[in-house]
């Protein structure tokens, strides 16, 4: 009878275990609870979740090895997950929906973590004080005429050192140096602490242009659609525009990894894309959904397609040449 109430007891637990998959987010709760209410409804696995800052999550997960209780990882920056990759935080995944549901050069290509929403950074400019006409590319922004006119954020952000990584691997470091040199050249205040500050000192026309992800662009407008801002797709003529990710991987001690991969597919799958997306203004992974309308509107773009991989190879490399270019 103890053997068989010990069994039960393993059993039960064990059944428990395999309906639950824990996640360690750097997603806010808000961007992500959507999603896993619905994977949860249709698959019946509830889906315990942690967030925290990109930094602490890695941390914890270093830290915690075998001990972890966490079966994914979601975070933003190819940057941040390309590090989890390097600390051997995170598994390969051999996963045919999830090759069709995100294109090549927005996953690992050894397939330990998967983009799930595309981050398009962008040109945002005073409509009152340029023409599209007068906007090409991030280059051209270190030209003359844009002397006094730059805003931008500081380089600190994860999301600048990634645009500097791309065109570093586009370039080469010695042509990058000269751009963001010239960058550096023509800001017209000190480099600001995020993206909104930025759009709002260009539309009270303190600057003429930012660099900018176009979400943040996506709530301003929608906080205050009277700004004279708008968005232009650089570099139509040649790469295309930088996009950056927000991803997931599983973790390399996952306790519920079967559990944990059919949620990652879900959230590359046509049902979940746009909850996922939408619900912070981003552009869906999946070639095979549609943005959100309000998203649409901003027009169609062709996309850089390195892969974001990049971002985390050449991230070091982009830190110290912004520093030698004087970018803080």
């Amino acid at each position: 009878m103890t053997a068989i109430f010990c069994c039960a007891i393993f059993f039960g637990a064990s059944a428990s275990h395999a309906e639950q998959v824990v996640v360690y987010s750097a997603r806010i709760e808000q961007l992500i609870k959507p999603m896993f209410d619905v994977f949860t409804k249709d698959t019946g696995i509830n889906v315990k979740f942690v967030t925290d800052k990109e930094g602490p999550l890695l941390a914890r997960l270093k830290a915690e090895g075998k001990n972890t209780p966490a079966d994914m990882l979601i975070t933003s920056d190819a940057g941040n997950l390309w590090e989890a990759a390097q600390e051997g935080l995170l598994r390969p995944v051999e996963s045919k929906t999830l090759h069709a549901n995100v294109r090549a050069y927005l996953r690992d290509p050894q397939n330990q973590w998967f983009g799930l929403s595309v981050r398009a950074r962008t040109i945002i400019y005073n409509t009152q004080k340029v023409k599209p006409s007068d906007l090409s590319t991030y280059e051209a922004l270190a030209e003359p005429q844009w002397k006094g006119r730059l805003c931008l954020r500081t380089s600190k952000k994860v999301y600048n050192q990634s645009l500097v990584a791309m065109m570093i691997a586009e370039h080469g470091a010695v042509r990058t140096e000269e751009i963001i040199k010239g960058w550096v050249a023509n800001l017209a205040i000190d480099p600001l602490s995020d993206e909104t500050k930025a759009m709002e000192f260009v539309a009270a026309g303190r600057c003429d242009v930012t660099i900018a992800n176009s979400y943040y662009y996506g709530r301003l407008m929608q906080k205050n659609p009277a700004l004279p801002l708008a968005i232009f797709w650089p570099n139509q003529e040649g790469s295309g525009v930088h996009v950056n990710i927000s991803g997931a991987g599983i973790t390399k001690y996952a306790h519920n990894a079967p559990a944990a991969i059919r949620l990652l597919e879900f959230l590359s799958s046509e049902k979940a894309q746009n909850l996922f997306a939408d619900v912070n203004m981003e552009y869906p992974v999946n070639p095979r959904v549609k943005p959100d309308p309000a998203v649409a509107a901003w027009g169609t773009f062709r996309q850089n397609t390195i892969n974001v991989t990049t971002a985390g190879e050449l991230q070091a490399e982009a830190v110290k040449l912004m520093d030698r270019a004087g970018y803080r």
